[in-house]
C-alpha cells in the first residue's frame, strides 16, 4: 500500500487492508488510517492485551523491536498507563488507566460518528493522541478539539500528534465538562466509558449532532457503544447501542464501593447470611456478555458483580453499592443447582434471577436492540423503541455542569 508516493509500513498496511476487507473500516477512512500509523503514538514500553487469556504482558521496543511492532500491527488494545501513572517497570500494574483501543474498535466508532468534511468534532479523552490525529488528518486541524484529564498523558499525546505534523486543539481539562469555549460541536466522541452521559455534552452539541460514547453500568465490564442524536430543540439526545465493547472508565465514573469486609465482616458467608436458597442459574448463563449488559440495565445502577473461575466452578458475588446487600454462590459446571447465600436489605440474587428471566422471555436480546434517551432530568434505557423502557429501573441521573458560554 502506498500513499501519495510514500510507502506505508508493511505490517500496518496489512492491518489496514484487513479492516477494510472485513467492512469494519469505512473506505473514506482507509487512506487516513494508512497515513496515520499508530506506531507513532505508542510508548516504547506498552502492555498489549491478550483477548483470549484476558491478561496483559509488557513489550519493550528496545529489547525486542520486532515483537513491539507485531503488537502495534495486531488488532488488540494496548495499555499505555497503569495506576494513573504511579507505576514503573515492564510488569503490568494494578489498574489500567490509559490505552490505545483495538484498531477495529477505533474504526467502528469513527464510522458511527459519520463525519463529513465540514463538521467540528470534540473528542473526550485524548489518550495516545492517535484518534485525534486520525480526525485532524481527515477533517483538518481547526475542526478538531480533544480534551485529556491527565497532564502527563496529554503531554505525550501532544508530542506525538505534533511530530506527525498535525495541530488540532489539545486541552488539559476534565472532559466530562466538555469544552464550552469552542461549542457547539457537530460531533462528540468519547474514548473512555461513562456510567451516564454528561448533560454538558448534549448542551454543547448542535441540533441533529451526534454523540458516540462507550456506556455501561457498574454491574460488569460489559459496555456498549451508544450513538445518540441531539434533538432539534435540545430537549434530549437519543439513539441505539451499536456494538459491545469494554473500555476503561472515566476517572470520576470508576466504581467506589465498600470493601468486602463491610458486607461479610467475619468472612463466614453462611453465618452472615439471613437467606439461603438454591438457584438454577449456571456459570454459562451469567458469563454471556449479552446478558451481562442487560442485567446491568436492570440492576446495575445499584449492583456490581464479581466472579472468579477456579477449574470447573465459578465463585459469583453480588454487592449493593448504596447499601450493604450481598449475595454469593459457587456455580459448578457439572451441577444443575447451586446454593445461594444472601444478606442485607435487598435480595440481589432474586433480582438477578428476575433479570435473567426477563432477558430469556425477550428472546435473549443482543446490545443492538437496546437504546438510551438522555434528557436534563436523567437517562432511560429502552428495548427496540423509546416507547418500551426497561422495566423496574428508575432513570439514571445525568451529570449536570454549569456551562459558561
Amino acid at each position: 500500500m502506498t500513499l501519495t508516493g510514500r510507502k506505508v509500513r508493511p505490517g500496518w498496511a496489512q492491518l489496514v487492508r484487513s479492516l477494510l476487507e472485513a467492512g469494519v473500516l469505512a473506505p473514506r477512512w482507509a487512506e487516513v488510517f494508512a497515513a496515520v500509523d499508530r506506531a507513532r503514538f505508542l510508548p516504547p514500553v506498552m502492555w498489549p492485551y491478550d483477548m483470549e487469556a484476558r491478561t496483559s504482558a509488557g513489550s519493550d521496543r528496545e529489547s525486542d523491536v520486532e515483537q513491539w511492532y507485531r503488537f502495534v500491527d495486531a488488532n488488540v488494545p494496548i495499555t499505555t498507563q497503569w495506576d494513573d501513572g504511579q507505576h514503573d517497570g515492564t510488569a503490568p500494574g494494578r489498574v489500567p488507566t490509559s490505552s490505545a483501543s483495538a484498531p477495529s474498535v477505533v474504526a467502528a466508532m469513527l464510522r458511527d460518528l459519520d463525519v463529513h468534511d465540514t463538521v467540528k468534532v470534540l473528542e473526550i479523552g485524548t489518550g495516545t493522541g492517535w484518534n485525534a490525529a486520525l480526525l485532524a488528518s481527515r477533517l483538518g486541524d481547526r475542526q478538531v478539539t480533544s480534551v485529556e484529564v491527565d497532564p502527563a498523558v496529554a503531554a505525550a499525546a501532544a508530542a506525538a500528534v505534533h511530530a506527525a505534523g498535525l495541530h488540532p486543539t489539545l486541552i488539559v481539562a476534565d472532559g466530562l465538562l466538555g469544552h464550552p469555549p469552542a461549542a457547539p460541536y457537530d460531533r462528540v466522541i468519547a474514548t473512555m466509558a461513562v456510567r451516564s452521559i454528561p448533560w454538558a455534552w448534549v448542551q454543547q452539541t448542535a441540533p441533529a449532532g451526534v454523540i458516540v460514547a462507550p456506556w455501561g453500568t457498574h454491574y460488569s465490564h460489559a459496555d456498549a457503544v451508544v450513538r445518540l442524536v441531539v434533538a432539534d430543540d435540545h430537549s434530549r439526545a437519543e439513539g441505539r447501542f451499536t456494538r459491545p465493547v469494554e473500555f476503561m472508565k472515566a476517572r470520576k465514573h470508576r466504581l467506589i464501593r465498600a470493601p468486602h469486609a463491610a458486607y461479610v465482616p467475619d468472612g463466614d458467608v453462611a453465618a452472615a447470611a439471613d437467606c439461603v436458597t438454591t438457584t438454577e442459574l449456571t456459570a454459562a448463563d451469567l458469563a454471556d456478555p449479552a446478558f451481562a449488559f442487560a442485567a446491568g440495565l436492570l440492576i446495575g445502577r445499584d449492583g456490581v458483580s464479581v466472579k472468579d473461575r477456579q477449574g470447573a466452578s465459578v465463585s459469583f458475588w453480588l454487592y449493593g453499592i448504596t447499601d450493604r446487600s450481598w449475595a454469593a454462590a459457587v456455580l459448578h459446571d457439572a451441577q444443575p443447582t447451586s446454593t445461594v447465600y444472601q444478606g442485607g436489605p435487598r435480595r440481589l440474587w432474586n433480582e438477578l434471577e428476575a433479570a435473567h428471566g426477563w432477558w430469556t422471555d425477550a428472546a435473549r436480546p443482543e446490545v443492538r436492540r437496546f437504546g438510551l434517551t438522555v434528557s436534563a432530568d436523567g437517562e432511560e434505557a429502552w428495548i427496540d423503541s423509546p416507547r418500551h423502557p426497561m422495566p423496574g429501573t428508575p432513570p439514571g441521573i445525568v451529570e449536570k455542569a454549569e456551562v459558561v458560554a
